[in-house]
């Protein structure tokens, strides 16, 4: 004969709460908690002293003579250090997209004939010469901008002085 289980209650029993009433009382916790967190961090975190003696653009005279700190993670870098780093993410990106594309040509024809590869590689080399070639051209024909800015009397002696060495016992001749 098979043994049936024991039936369970189904209404709570006298003074104790319902499983949707433990429920909602978490949910209210959670909700207080999560108010108080939004509240704190709605304070300020710095303050503005308005000191007429002190004007606006010298916020940090009045932090003090304190050097700056270098912060955890990440170092500072400078605009030129960034332009860079962006080069060169660009220029590993682009490098994996034509590698891979080029062997999605190869493994898609079903041969990696290497006059072809020779062939193909050597033209890229040839342009990407050329165009640096050009570009370095182009920069030497522009003429570098001069922006001088000068208060009261001022004297500009701009020379250019041409240097020549020759000989196995050197001989320097200066020309103006």
């Amino acid at each position: 004969m098979t043994t049936l289980p024991e039936p369970k209650p189904t209404a709570p029993a006298a003074g104790q709460a319902t499983r949707d009433a433990a429920i909602e009382d978490a949910a209210d916790k959670m909700l207080t908690a999560l108010n108080a967190a939004i509240q704190e961090k709605r304070q300020p975190t710095a303050i503005r002293i308005e000191d007429p003696a002190i004007p606006s653009w010298a916020d940090g005279a009045r932090i003090g003579t304190t050097p700056p700190v270098d912060q955890p993670g990440r170092p500072s870098m400078s605009s030129k250090a960034v332009d860079d780093s962006v080069r060169m993410w660009s220029f590993g990106g682009m490098t994996v997209l034509v590698c891979g594309g080029v062997a999605l040509v190869m493994a898609v024809s079903d041969r990696a004939d290497p006059t072809a590869i020779g062939v193909f590689f050597g033209g890229i080399a040839v342009v990407a010469l050329a165009i640096a070639r050009l570009l370095r051209r182009a920069g030497q024909v522009a003429p570098a901008e001069i922006h001088q800015t000068y208060t009261g009397p001022v004297h500009v002696d701009q020379r250019n002085v041409l240097s020549k060495t020759t000989g196995i016992w050197v001989k320097n001749t200066n020309e103006q």
